[in-house]
């Protein structure tokens, strides 16, 4: 009986079983009751996002409505079973130090966005949004369901996208703010990062979903210049090539969230920032490094956005980038003919017109004047005259010791 006993206690009885499963349901963790749950919602929301797909091109605007309401109703209950998981299983994790560090970092970058709540409402809205539905994709992602995860991707890569935009959208109504100088260069380095994100992140999935999409066949060669700059450690002048890029991309992407004005701006913002690398570097091959960027960064500035400037608040200024654009036409035709004289002569044309910006503001710009300056009679574009100074010390005839103290008290007054 003792041994029967004991051989009946540790079997898996179907009571046993129960209780067991029970257990895992109440505890909140991944598999458990949270899992269950943010299961249920996400396949509700994948097959309301599919309704809602495939309807949105219909004429009842009142079905549209309809279907778009209750996606809308169903993806937010969605987020919500995401954001419970968080609060109640990987905070208790890290609260019983059970938590693995992806846990760890999961809650402090939670933590780090609830915190904007209070400040930014539209940044910590937005922000939120990514945070929660990054965290399912990487779920997902682990489950192993290939059927499953293909489904997910289009939801996944059309909410990023909508909540990339907006918050592009809200940083770009910031800069028209009255802004200090440090926190305008805070809002153009988020900018600059947000762009990267989606850039890194989202663009491929886009890219792969829409293969025939003409915008995405734009910028393939952008793109792969982009890509050099996500592995390895970047210098000041890598970092300020690649927001360069970005921006180049944005042109095509964000063309309503970031626009022209902001964009003309972030672009203002990199060419200060070249130029201060410029002066700021004592090795001449650094130099000549960021040197070569600026030119870069002039002519992608004017051909890829004051090209397409429309509405310019000053008529004159509009009437000298004309001026400027028919030199630039000029120029670009030697290119094909004799490259060496091209270069120097877009040099050349650059650093003139840049020059006369600076030349308003020339006690802050001194420096890059000189160098600019220097530029020039290097380029054979600019005569380099010394300042010198011929004094004559031979008097025709001598003062009398009357007149000399006469003088010499004239001048005493005077001065």
């Amino acid at each position: 009986m003792e041994e029967r006993s004991l051989r009946v206690y540790q079997e898996k009885t179907f009571f046993s079983k129960i209780s067991n499963t029970l257990t895992k349901l109440l505890t909140p963790t991944k598999v458990g009751i949270n899992g269950v749950l943010i299961s249920i919602k996400r396949n509700n929301a994948l097959k309301n996002f599919e309704l809602y797909k495939e309807n949105e091109d219909i004429e009842d605007q009142t079905k549209l409505e309809a279907i778009t309401k209750k996606y809308e109703d169903i993806y937010a209950l969605y987020l919500e079973s995401i954001d419970k998981y968080i609060m109640d299983s990987i905070y208790k994790k890290v609260k019983n130090d059970t938590a693995s560090d992806f846990e760890k970092n999961a809650l402090s970058q939670y933590y780090a966005i609830v915190h904007l709540k209070e400040t930014e409402y539209l940044e910590y809205k937005y922000k939120k949004q990514m945070y929660l539905l990054n965290l399912d994709y990487e779920t997902v992602d682990n489950l192993n369901k290939p059927a499953l995860s293909e489904r997910y991707k289009f939801l996944y890569s059309s909410q990023m996208e909508s909540l990339y935009k907006g918050l592009l959208k809200h940083y770009s109504i910031k800069l028209a703010d009255n802004l200090t100088p440090g926190a305008k260069d805070e809002v153009f380095n988020k900018i600059f990062f947000t762009l990267e994100e989606y850039i890194e992140n989202i663009l491929p999935l886009k890219m792969e979903q829409e293969p025939e999409n003409k915008v995405y066949k734009e910028i393939v060669d952008e793109y792969q210049s982009f890509e050099k700059f996500t592995v390895g450690k970047l210098d000041q002048n890598d970092t300020i090539e690649k927001n360069m890029i970005l921006l180049g991309l944005s042109r095509k992407l964000f063309t309503h969230s970031l626009p022209l004005i902001v964009a003309e701006q972030c672009y203002e913002k990199l060419l200060n920032d070249v130029r201060s690398l410029i002066v700021d570097t004592k090795v001449a091959r650094k130099q000549e490094k960021a040197y070569t960027l600026l030119i870069t960064l002039i002519e992608e500035y004017n051909v890829k956005l004051l090209a397409t400037k429309i509405y310019w608040d000053k008529p004159a200024l509009r009437e000298e980038y004309k001026a400027f654009w028919k030199q630039y036409q000029e120029v670009n035709k030697k290119k094909d003919v004799n490259y060496m004289d091209y270069l120097q002569e877009k040099q050349v044309l650059f650093l003139r017109n840049d020059l006369k910006k600076l030349r308003s503001n020339e006690n802050k710009y001194y420096k890059i004047i000189q160098f600019y300056q220097a530029k020039l009679v290097a380029l054979g574009a600019m005569k380099n005259v010394k300042n010198h100074c011929i004094s004559n010390r031979n008097y025709k005839r001598q003062l009398t010791n009357s007149k000399r103290q006469s003088l010499k008290d004239f001048l005493s007054v005077a001065f």
